[in-house]
């Protein structure tokens, strides 16, 4: 069937000619296409005029019956999905509750006309803009992905990556280099290969390769980005090496080995691939798992690959014609320069602090405003993107309603904070309100060393003789909400998401059961009720990895495991091993649906050091295992899962896919080995007197909370013998605000508001203070605001084409910067002194006031006193 207005005319600018293209001519030809239907149609399914012009042939074939079995499943998987648009969720509602409509379709042409093409959107495409802006829904299956070119740059990124970041990661402060750093310069190198070297052919397993398989592709490009992505994560051991090694810590010498650091190092690298290629299901091929982190990756991949230069309406009602490629490389040099200025020349701009300028030393109005402090209600506190992205919540990566969320919940936490330190509760009033590390009673930094014997484990006496421990406010709160947002985010999904989840164990069980899916008409493939994306339909070509690979992989890892805790004196059960796993099987669902519709991740790293601290009380080497397994294996379950679905949004091979993870990951734990092998050698590291700055701040506070949870233990801070016992609440409440929401959103089921509510990152806000105060959390909402609320529904095309490769310019951009000032004037401790430097440490700022001081000799005590240690 064929609408009123419908035309095929699209303006195009995939010739040179397009460039040519007027102004007036572009917008003449666009208003033409358009009648005033088409245009409330695109507003109301959130698409560009060429989505919408793409989606109606097939349309056109779709059967009445063939659209309402669809948008009935996909109102199941999305009506509770805050990034599908309200305003389709609605027509939804209206076309399935339309009375007569399937009887006498004739009457409601308009409505039948807009669901066929939703239908067709969902099918053809992603549902969602984001996604269509930088991911294309076709695939060209004559571009290799897995060439000699590719893994070769590949390993050589993961090498230098792992290299650098292992060297500096002990680093005061350290230095990283990200994917997106390699994947910008891995470009200029597969041009110059693709230009330089010869067409040489050669065989190997029957399978003929190239020297020079010709133009250097964006498959190619994803591959080595996915080798750096996953070389740039270092082995999460290297911090139970260094409290090892370290002769003022563990002291533990036999932790100098290289066999017992390279087991352990790939127990935990690779033992959450096991999970991520099980998870799948849930976490890769559904479409409601976008993956806001990975557009932004694909973004800088577009920007480079794509040659479709379509010029767009944008702002002030102008033409843009510049390419992506363009775009890039104009805000990349801008933030490159302008980086300098906010971190070297001028760091008032970052720390912007300018109403405690007024009055310096008046400590209420730099807890209020001040940018080192809580700095609740300074509304313009930084000019330094690194600050606006620092916290993870790149604002215009990640949904506008996963910003506002977190920045509410920030805000909330931090007036409960405030009121925390004002009323000088668990004596905070003390310490800097906004601190993360461990104190005394007597106001000075915990010496753990005053509470453990020479081996290193809990002394009762010395313990009650010295001092137990205490924490900020911030650094309290934090805590409360990290047990908050462990209930929220299992009970959410388990209230939001159960279909979505049914759904993906029983396609897993067909799976195990070895049942082919079947296809319903409308090409429109089907599992139980589960409808599949462009996406997953151009990668069904594909052969995919059997889970039996993954469960091997998962299996190996745990045998390093075993073999890494048990072959030596660790004094730790195996039983971390499988705990580990176990945590992860819990979380890695709940945590990984999350992270894919919201953007932020929930890390199990204070749930597992808890848990860790309570089975292993006294025995701090035992709850760093506890520990590091039962973060890491969750963690790298999600961050593969990721990966995955980079490499199915460009339609990589599986196995391809597979393979590059695999030896990315064996590379880099292979080096970061042999580079901490030297760097445990080199002279005075880990002290003042260590040269390059390697101070090992990261080690460091991992041995402060390594001691603090596991030798003196969870129960002694937050069981009856702790102060800090109330913070448990959080575990109920966060199941209870998920509770009340969801039954809230039960009696208001259309309420647009309540959908843009998300319990679990409202928890998440209270989880970035400390060291952070405020000043971090707020400077997204802005932008978040401008780009997600303001421009991308008034100019769709214009923020699909540019939104996201601003967002990787600008992380590049910081990137390099950081990495030249690194290597000149931070290498030659070059500074610059004048008021743009020293602003920012005048006053509280600088010298870090506190609400009240002790005099000399002085203690406080626990707030009930009940506990009284000798002075």
């Amino acid at each position: 069937m064929r609408y009123r207005g419908e035309s095929e005319t699209v303006v195009s600018a995939q010739s040179p000619s397009d460039e040519k293209v007027d102004e007036k001519q572009v917008m003449s030809s666009a208003d033409e296409e358009l009648n005033g239907f088409e245009q409330a149609i695109e507003s109301e399914l959130n698409v560009t005029e060429q989505d919408l012009i793409e989606a109606k042939a097939t349309a056109e074939s779709m059967t009445l019956e063939g659209v309402k079995a669809l948008v009935e499943n996909v109102y199941k998987i999305h009506s509770r999905d805050p990034n599908f648009p309200h305003s389709v969720l609605m027509k939804i509602e209206e076309f399935l509750s339309t009375e007569g409509l399937f009887e006498n379709p004739e009457k409601h042409e308009e409505l039948i006309w807009e669901m066929k093409l939703e239908a067709a959107l969902v099918t053809n495409n992603s549902p969602y803009a984001e996604v269509r802006g930088v991911v294309e829904n076709h695939d060209d299956t004559s571009q290799p992905s897995s060439t000699v070119r590719a893994w070769a740059i590949g390993i050589f990124f993961s090498v230098a990556l792992s290299a650098i970041n292992q060297l500096f990661s002990v680093r005061n402060p350290p230095i990283s280099v990200t994917s997106n750093v390699a994947q910008l310069l891995a470009y200029p190198i597969g041009k110059a290969w693709e230009k330089v070297m010869p067409d040489w052919r050669f065989t190997l397993f029957g399978v003929q390769h190239s020297l020079n398989p010709g133009r250097f592709n964006k498959k190619e490009h994803m591959m080595i980005a996915l080798m750096a992505t996953v070389a740039q994560s270092l082995p999460y051991t290297q911090y139970i090496v260094w409290t090892q090694v370290l002769p003022f810590q563990f002291n533990q010498q036999y932790a100098r080995s290289f066999g017992y650091q390279i087991l352990i190092g790939l127990s935990t690298n690779f033992i959450g691939y096991g999970l991520a290629g099980l998870t799948r299901k849930f976490l890769v091929y559904p479409a409601y798992c976008l993956w806001p982190a990975s557009l932004v990756t694909i973004a800088l991949n577009a920007a480079l690959h794509r040659e479709q230069n379509t010029p767009v309406l944008g702002p002030f009602k102008k033409i843009f014609r510049a390419s992506r490629y363009k775009f890039f490389m104009l805000a990349f040099t801008a933030m490159f320069v302008y980086f300098w200025f906010p971190n070297f020349i001028m760091p008032v701009l970052t720390y912007f602090s300018w109403m405690t300028w007024i009055s310096p030393e008046n400590h209420t109005l730099d807890v209020l405003t001040g940018f080192n402090a809580a700095g609740l209600f300074n509304p313009l506190p930084t000019f330094d993107w690194n600050i606006v992205a620092y916290t993870g919540t790149d604002p215009l990566m990640i949904p506008a309603f996963s910003t506002f969320n977190t920045v509410a919940g920030g805000f909330i936490v931090g007036l409960i904070i405030i009121a925390v330190y004002f009323t000088n509760t668990w004596n905070t009033g003390y310490i800097q309100i906004v601190d993360n590390h461990v104190w005394d009673h007597f106001g000075l930094r915990y010496n753990v060393s005053r509470a453990i014997d020479a081996h290193g484990m809990y002394d009762h006496e010395k313990y009650m003789q010295y001092s137990a421990p205490y924490l900020g406010a911030a650094n309290t709160l934090i805590y409360g909400c990290f047990f908050g947002v462990y209930a929220a985010a299992i009970t959410y999904v388990a209230l939001f998401h159960r279909y979505e989840i049914v759904m993906g164990f029983k396609s897993l069980g067909k799976v195990f059961q070895r049942k082919k899916k079947t296809a319903t008409t409308e090409g429109v493939a089907e599992i139980e009720g589960e409808y599949s994306d462009v996406h997953m339909k151009l990668m069904s070509k594909y052969p995919e990895v059997s889970e039996f690979w993954y469960m091997t992989v998962l299996a190996v890892a745990a045998a390093f495991g075993f073999a890494g805790v048990c072959a030596w004196p660790t004094y730790t059960t195996a039983a971390v091993v499988p705990y580990g796993v176990l945590l992860a099987l819990i979380f890695v669902i709940p945590v990984g649906v999350i992270k894919a519709m919201t953007g932020i991740e929930v890390t199990l790293n204070v749930l597992a050091e808890f848990i860790g601290g309570m089975f292993s009380q006294g025995n701090a080497l035992s709850m760093n295992y506890f520990k590091s397994f039962g973060y890491v294996t969750c963690a790298h379950a999600v961050s593969f899962a990721n990966d995955l679905k980079m490499a199915h949004y460009l339609h990589i091979p599986p196995w391809h896919t597979f393979a590059a993870q695999m030896v990315g990951t064996l590379i880099s734990t292979f080096v970061a080995t042999a580079v901490m092998q030297y760097q445990i050698n080199i002279e005075n590291i880990c002290t003042p007197k260590a040269p390059m700055r390697l101070t090992c701040p990261g080690p460091s506070t991992f041995f402060t909370a390594s001691v603090l949870w596991g030798t003196i233990g969870p129960i002694k801070v937050f069981g009856p013998e702790g102060q800090y016992g109330m913070l448990l609440l959080g575990f109920p409440l966060g199941a209870i605000m998920v509770v009340l929401y969801w039954l809230a959103t039960k009696k208001w089921p259309s309420s647009r508001w309540l959908r843009q509510v998300h319990p679990v990152a409202l928890w998440y806000g209270g989880l970035n203070w400390a060291p952070y105060g405020f000043s971090y959390i707020w400077p997204s909402a802005p932008i978040a605001w401008l780009s997600w609320i303001y421009i991308k529904p008034r100019y769709l095309a214009f923020w699909s084409k540019y939104n996201f490769v601003l967002s990787a310019a600008f992380s590049a951009g910081i990137a390099i910067s950081g990495i030249v000032m690194f290597f000149t004037v931070g290498w030659y401790n070059v500074d610059i002194e004048w008021w743009g430097t020293t602003q920012p440490s005048v006053g509280c700022e600088g010298s870090g006031c506190t609400l009240m001081t002790l005099a000399e000799g002085e203690r406080f005590y626990p707030w009930w006193n009940s506990w009284v240690a000798a002075p």
